[in-house]
């Protein structure tokens, strides 16, 4: 598989935080290709997530929480998850 697409273990790694601040999956979107840095954005209760490139996506897992709280959500659950 091309590194720089997204995989399934990609997905679940976002999800095992998404979870985390109870954001509904059917309103996640993740492009397939991972650029850059990584982003992400919210859009009322929508937030589009898009995985960087050149850094395994459990190392970035730290930044996508500290993100997602950027942009307004909160963390349910007092686990951090493993990745932390």
């Amino acid at each position: 598989m091309d590194p720089e697409i997204i995989g399934m273990d990609d997905m679940m790694a976002v999800y095992e935080v998404t979870d985390l601040f109870g954001i509904d999956r059917e309103k996640i979107s993740v492009p397939l290709e991972k650029e850059g840095p990584g982003a992400v954005r919210r859009n009322g209760e929508e937030v589009e997530i898009v995985i960087p490139a050149g850094v395994p996506v459990r190392d970035w897992l730290p930044e996508l929480r500290a993100r997602l709280q950027g942009c307004g959500f909160e963390q349910h659950e007092a686990d951090g998850g493993e990745w932390d």
